[in-house]
């Protein structure tokens, strides 16, 4: 296939997770650029919350090993019962000042978990990668 070479000015943001990538896969940055040209550029992660940004855009710096470990990783039973019990609790209204307060913190830390699975997938996809729904 015959190439052409031009110079383009990109915004840097867009640049830098276009480093991250390359890095992240070990290729060549002009390979992942044509690779964001055929198939679009890798997936936006500003339309989330803020406090949650840095989270997600730490992940354009992994390898694919790592972004697969997100993917499937899971919360545990014991982790999960804790959440439901709260939750069941807060709806009947019997729930401590404590116990609302640790609700609130495990809810924030179970949006920060699916951001990143669902962000993780989206990349993986992004860099060719099958992933299946679950």
């Amino acid at each position: 296939m015959a190439t052409e070479t031009i110079t383009l000015q990109i915004p840097e943001i867009l640049y830098q997770r276009l480093l991250n990538t390359a890095q992240a896969q070990r290729r060549p940055i002009d390979e992942v650029i044509v690779h964001a040209l055929q198939v679009g550029s890798p997936p936006e992660w500003d339309d989330v919350p803020e406090e949650f940004q840095a989270d997600l855009a730490a992940l354009d710096k992994l390898d694919d090993n790592s972004l697969w470990q997100i993917v499937r990783s899971r919360k545990t039973a014991e982790q999960m019962e804790r959440y439901n019990l709260l939750l069941e609790r807060n709806s009947s209204g019997n729930i401590t000042d404590a116990e609302q307060l640790e609700l609130i913190k495990l809810r924030h830390e179970a949006d920060r978990f699916m951001l990143c699975k669902a962000q993780a997938a989206v990349l993986l996809r992004w860099r060719g990668h099958h992933v299946p729904t679950p």
